[in-house]
């Protein structure tokens, strides 16, 4: 075996493994800090059940001070994809989470959705001091996020909407659909001009009253908080487009309201609680209230779909809503975490009944609302990209 080869393994398995590479002084920093998170303690072994020992934690303790120096030492070793990976695992095994109610804490952490779930599952345990801090940590991870993914849902269903709407009299060039244009006046061409003649202009149209109505009903039970924080930043950047009207509705046991905060995600985001138990038919109930044009109306609830409330009464208020015209889609879960664990026979029931269902990704999801917006086959679309629908 190479050194490169000896050294990789002596990383990986920590100072148990037989190995005596040559250590670079970087790679020592490496080793200590996971040596830290990973490595057993002296005299604090266990045996699992195929008799080796395991892989306990290690030196941070509960100390904050120690804490803040590990924090930093991860960021200057690794790239952020894993100091991302390294906090999820110390907020797990050493009781993070109580120490990043102190702001010096969090100002060593490096921002990210996961720790932003965490901040605002504390948000009510959080002293003042905290909180401004906490404040300033999601506005980050928020404006990132918004960089990466607003652009591409607004160009999405804004342009599913203009050409949803068509005119006959555009008023300005940059309001004339030239593809329809052009298909629509072929007999006026001109073969000794090699041009067309343009008789009739067809045009985007431009309407006052939004042309589609969504509701996001966002599950915020613990399970659900990734979805959370990108349905927040969703419904933020599709209330501030013009030719729909958003609404979002969070929920545990109790529903609430959050539209009238929709200017600023971060607002939504401390105006949620995570955590709780979980009652969908409830949700359903009010968001039903809220539907003045079902055939223009999407509903889409964001859920695991672990019904707390009543099994019964949530089908058929599922079935209610969709027999009368509203487009319902029911989402798994609105993050990048993989396949959620979610309640099967739900989830066959609704998909059974028409609301497609399935886990989408942040990034699909403005092709999502775009597909939705045009009224295509939400099977259809989720099949075409390779999504496993329940």
């Amino acid at each position: 075996m190479s050194n490169e080869q000896q050294r990789r393994w002596r990383l990986l398995l920590g100072n148990t493994a037989n190995l005596n590479p040559e250590l670079s002084a970087s790679d020592i920093g490496m080793d200590t800090a996971l040596a830290a998170l990973y490595s057993q303690d002296e005299g604090d072994e266990t045996n699992n059940s195929a008799g080796r020992k395991s892989r306990l934690r290690g030196g941070l303790g509960g100390s904050a001070p120690k804490v803040s120096r590990w924090l930093g030492d991860i960021r200057h070793y690794f790239p952020s994809s894993v100091v991302r990976v390294l906090q999820k695992d110390a907020y797990d095994r050493l009781n993070l989470e109580q120490m990043l109610l102190e702001p010096e804490m969090l100002q060593a952490v490096e921002p990210d959705v996961h720790l932003v779930s965490t901040l605002i599952s504390l948000n009510h345990l959080m002293p003042a001091k905290t909180k401004e801090t906490a404040r300033l940590v999601v506005r980050k991870v928020v404006d990132e996020l918004e960089r990466r993914l607003a652009a591409r849902l607004r160009q999405a269903v804004s342009g599913s909407l203009n050409r949803a709407s068509r005119s006959r009299r555009p008023r300005r060039v940059q309001d004339i659909d030239w593809g329809r244009t052009i298909r629509a006046n072929l007999q006026h061409y001109l073969p000794q001009h090699n041009t067309i003649i343009p008789q009739n202009l067809i045009g985007y149209g431009r309407q006052r009253q939004s042309l589609k109505d969504i509701i996001l009903c966002v599950d915020q039970s613990g399970s659900m908080a990734s979805s959370v924080v990108y349905a927040s930043l969703f419904a933020a950047v599709l209330a501030s487009i013009k030719a729909v009207s958003t609404q979002l509705v969070v929920f545990d046991t109790s529903v609430v309201d959050l539209t009238a905060m929709l200017d600023d995600p971060v607002d939504v985001l401390f105006g949620t609680q995570l955590g709780g138990g979980t009652d969908i038919n409830k949700a359903l109930t009010y968001c039903q209230g809220l539907v003045r044009r079902p055939e223009e109306t999407i509903i889409v609830l964001i859920s695991d779909l672990y019904e707390g409330g009543n099994q019964q009464e949530l089908l058929k208020r599922t079935a209610n809503i969709l027999s009368s015209g509203v487009q319902m889609i029911s989402l798994l879960a609105l993050a990048d975490d993989g396949a959620p664990c979610f309640d099967d026979r739900n989830a066959a029931d609704f998909s059974a009944m028409g609301s497609p269902t399935f886990a989408c990704t942040p990034d699909l999801f403005p092709d999502l609302m775009a597909a939705a917006l045009n009224k295509q086959d939400i099977g259809l679309w989720a099949a075409q990209q390779g999504i496993v629908k329940h």
